[in-house]
């Protein structure tokens, strides 16, 4: 049986496409490394430039808030320079620190705190003992600049943005310097005409100074999840999140005075450099999707030029297996040169196989027409021997004579039925069993009456169908004729009934069969023995068992005498591989 390649495995058209993805993606693999580093290189140079340019607008629109407040620093650090001048009259003090506030139109007061919470002197000459919980009430040590936002009741509750420098003389905390300014100045200079931006200072607790809204919503504009004094670091940087109203922004972090005030501005993602635009996006991806055009192109070139092709052939494979043997006229629609070469080189197998199977063909038919001559020839021999006996029967005298001549007779006849089926059958692989022994009882009817005119024998059939090889009829005919010779030579009649013979053949399934011959005995006839062992129809009758390969079995009772023969018919086409026609 011819196995078609692909009966147990995937279809060949899917095999050659993933072969060649797989070999175009190892070929394209270089190329796709190259360019994805270098469109990461790009978009890693473009993140860098977005999240410069971000913190730079950032840097600049908090410009003015930084100069406030290092302007005021500055300011507070270089009067608490001069300790010997604030610890002089309180008069003088006054008069310096109110120089100081005249000097910037954003200074609303200043003031000198001693490290005791007293309010030494001051720029409005006020003096008393700062409450507690007011501002530097908590922070009397503290020995750094300061920066906070709260009210005072040096200030009548007024809220401001306080900037504190500690005042040190020779290594010893004296106080600090304390210089005010409104919030709503500092708030303003946060304010622009940018709308895609929220702004707000905090300071290093993570305590919001200033925003352009100083109200109960300020906090807003903070990303969410995320504590200010989590972003207090010396470093600028930008970051995406969302903020807290749930929206998507760009996060700019900037020192104003490092270590003490920072900026934050929330940014709309659309003016974000930090956001990849939709070039970068498709620079990005440019890569894969390159790869995957180059696979689509590349299964519908497979598909065209290949697959499509061998679809075809295959087509005529499966018309030449169920019978068709014209290819000359077939073609392949515009195929590659290799293809066309293998769809001609199919062509002229075809035509050769065709042309062998044509010969073949009238070589067996020639064979099969000599052999039914020869069977015929067999036969019609066959019959002129058997009417030389039936000459010699009629001249003989003796009566023994011509039964021994008629028992040859019936042999040579039982063969000429063999070569006569044989003859007229549709095939010569196999014979109709059941046509022999109809043939063979029918032949032996008239035995009895020639050996014993007085003498009458019932002869009864019931044979199934059954086929088979001829290697096997010759010795179940001569087995059939010899049994059923026996049969009716023996036949007595029993129980007052007339003598009978039967015989009977039954199909015991997968081709097993079995035949029986059973006649009738006289009770008060004496038998020699059962006929298994002497005599040559019982020697004739275990040979063409043995010949069959089947089993025999003989049950010897008072009013009959039974032989069956059990054996298995075999496979015709296994005979016709032993016997080339």
């Amino acid at each position: 049986m011819i196995r078609l390649p692909w009966a147990n495995g995937p279809r060949p058209h899917i095999r050659l496409v993933v072969q060649l993805i797989a070999i175009l993606s190892i070929a394209m693999l270089p190329l796709g490394l190259i360019s994805v580093y270098q469109t990461s290189n790009v978009l890693r140079e473009t993140r860098s430039l977005s999240a410069t340019a971000l913190l730079q607008r950032t840097q600049s629109m908090t410009s003015a808030e930084r100069e406030l407040i290092q302007s005021a620093i500055g300011a507070a650090k270089a009067t608490a320079s001069a300790a010997s001048v604030l610890r002089a009259s309180a008069d003088t003090c006054d008069r310096v620190l109110a120089k100081l506030v005249e000097q910037d139109e954003h200074y609303i007061f200043a003031g000198y705190v001693t490290e005791t919470g007293e309010l030494r002197c001051s720029s409005t000459g006020e003096r008393h003992q700062l409450a507690e919980g007011d501002i530097f009430a908590n922070n009397q040590a503290n020995r750094t600049p300061q920066v906070e936002t709260r009210s005072s009741q040096v200030l009548n509750g007024r809220v401001v943005l306080s900037v504190s420098v500690p005042v040190i003389d020779e290594g010893s905390y004296l106080g600090a310097v304390w210089i005010a300014i409104p919030y709503t100045i500092a708030n303003q200079l946060l304010t622009g005409d940018d709308h895609a931006v929220d702004l707000l200072v905090f300071d290093a607790k993570g305590q919001v100074l200033a925003s352009e809204s100083f109200d109960d919503n300020r906090r807003i504009a903070l990303p969410a999840d995320i504590q200010l004094i989590d972003l207090v670091s010396g470093d600028a940087r930008t970051f995406q999140h969302k903020n807290r109203a749930g929206v998507e922004r760009d996060f700019a972090v900037v020192p104003i005075v490092e270590g003490i005030v920072y900026g934050l501005g929330s940014w709309e993602l659309q003016h974000s450099g930090a956001q990849l635009g939709s070039t970068s996006t498709i620079a990005l991806y440019f890569p894969l999707l390159m790869w995957a055009v180059a696979m689509v192109v590349a299964y519908f070139g497979v598909n065209r030029l290949v697959v499509r092709h061998i679809y075809r052939l295959r087509n005529w494979m499966r018309m030449y297996s169920a019978g068709q043997i014209d290819f000359s006229d077939a073609s392949l629609d515009n195929p590659p040169e290799e293809l066309e070469v293998v769809a001609q080189a199919f062509r002229n197998m075809a035509c050769k196989l065709s042309e062998h199977v044509r010969l073949r063909e009238e070589d067996l038919a020639e064979k099969t027409i000599l052999l039914k001559e020869v069977h015929h020839r067999v036969k019609n021999n066959l019959q002129l021997i058997s009417s030389i006996m039936n000459m010699q029967i009629r001249k003989s005298g003796s009566l023994e004579a011509r039964i021994l001549l008629r028992r040859v007779q019936d042999r040579v006849m039982a063969l000429a039925a063999i070569h006569r089926t044989l003859y007229t059958a549709r095939t010569l692989a196999v014979v109709p069993a059941n046509h022999l022994l109809e043939a063979i009882v029918s032949q032996l009817v008239k035995v009895g009456g020639m050996e014993d005119g007085d003498r009458h024998i019932s002869v009864s059939t019931h044979i199934c169908p059954a086929e088979i090889t001829p290697d096997q009829a010759v010795p179940l005919c001569l087995l059939a004729t010899e049994a059923a010779m026996n049969a009716v030579k023996y036949a007595g009649p029993a129980g007052g009934k007339p003598a009978w013979m039967q015989m009977v053949l039954r199909d015991q399934g997968e081709r097993v069969y079995c035949l029986s011959v059973v006649n009738s005995r006289d009770e008060t006839a004496e038998f020699t023995d059962d006929g298994t062992t002497s005599g040559l129809g019982s020697q004739l009758i275990e040979s063409f068992v043995m010949q069959l390969d089947g089993k025999l079995e003989v049950n010897d009772s008072p009013d009959r005498y039974e032989v069956h023969i059990t054996f298995k018919a075999h496979d015709a086409d296994t005979y016709a591989e032993q016997v080339d026609f």
